[in-house]
């Protein structure tokens, strides 16, 4: 098994517009996707929710605000997920509630001599 990541883009949109029983419909949404890929052994670490603000450092140390000048996207989260190959971690991405509002799913695996290096391969101890 091999690890990969999962993040989650979805269009740069006012959310204070909706509802708290929307919300609630969403986040139970994502709740049933996290539990599927959970229920299969599958989900490695569940990251963590990212702050729409932040600020971006570039080379020269200029800092804008952000991190979202140059893009009408943001990167909402990630988790990282056990999946044979890139294959297998897409067909977990499929269902993504961040598909339903046009947003998008990144695929990402590790560099696997560094997964092994450092200890980090999902069960499995440093080769």
């Amino acid at each position: 098994m091999e690890d990969f990541v999962l993040l989650f883009r979805q269009p740069d949109t006012d959310d204070s517009q909706v509802s708290a029983t929307e919300m609630k419909a969403i986040f139970k949404k994502w709740d049933d996707w996290f539990g599927g890929v959970a229920a299969q052994g599958k989900l490695n670490n569940m990251g963590i929710r990212l702050n729409s603000q932040g600020k971006v450092l570039k080379a020269g140390g200029v800092i804008t605000d952000g991190p979202f000048v140059e893009i009408r996207e943001r990167l909402n989260g990630f988790i990282v997920v056990k999946a044979e190959n890139l294959e297998d971690a897409i067909t977990l991405a499929h269902g993504c509630p961040i598909l339903d509002i046009n947003g998008t799913v990144e695929i990402r695996p590790f560099f696997m001599n560094e997964q092994r290096e450092y200890n980090l391969l999902s069960g499995k101890s440093a080769l």
